[in-house]
């Protein structure tokens, strides 16, 4: 199914995803709660939500996530409070980057159709963030897009276009301000 989802194919989730999810969401509650009181116990969490965890991943609650086994850390990783990652696809983070608050990672992509998002169905389509990126609070990375090394997205952006590596994108939609060095 994973082959699928990143490929972009229509799907519905049935019984077998819906358990997943509720698996997720029970770990990311976990985390969540144990953060504040038992560090610890928390970060020994983040390999049963996550499908890799580099060395040094440091995220605030709360998370959330759909499936959570999709999307692979990198070292040396931060993210602030509030990240939101909706992983029907994968969602690949490289070392080094870093999230402000309230960031949201979305894959699922939706029908246009009234008719055919009624019954069901829906998509996904990777996100891929490259080394030593700098995502601003607030911002939205949505399905398919690709961010280069030592980019910055501003906060707030809503990034629906590729980002080119060590440049500078902010708006809605996300465009090219400056490059970054």
């Amino acid at each position: 199914m994973t082959e699928r989802l990143n490929a972009g194919d229509w799907y519905k989730a049935g019984p077998e995803q819906w358990k997943a999810i509720a698996a997720a969401s029970r770990l990311c509650t976990e985390y969540n709660n144990k953060l504040p009181y038992d560090s610890d116990a928390a970060v020994a969490l983040l390999p049963e939500i996550f499908g890799t965890v580099g060395s040094g991943l440091w995220l605030r609650e709360p998370i959330k996530v759909d499936f959570g086994k999709n999307i692979h850390w990198g070292d040396n990783c931060f993210a602030n409070y509030g990240l939101i990652a909706l992983d029907v696809a994968e969602i690949r983070i490289g070392s080094g980057t870093m999230f402000g608050s309230n960031v949201q990672l979305m894959t699922p992509i939706h029908p246009l159709d009234p008719e055919l998002r009624a019954q069901g169905w829906e998509a996904g389509l990777p996100i891929t963030i490259g080394k030593n990126v700098w995502i601003g609070s607030g911002a939205i990375i949505l399905a398919g897009v690709e961010i280069g090394d030592d980019a910055v997205v501003g906060a707030g952006a809503v990034v629906t276009k590729n980002v080119a590596a060590s440049t500078v994108v902010a708006g809605n939609p996300a465009r090219f301000i400056r490059n970054a060095r």
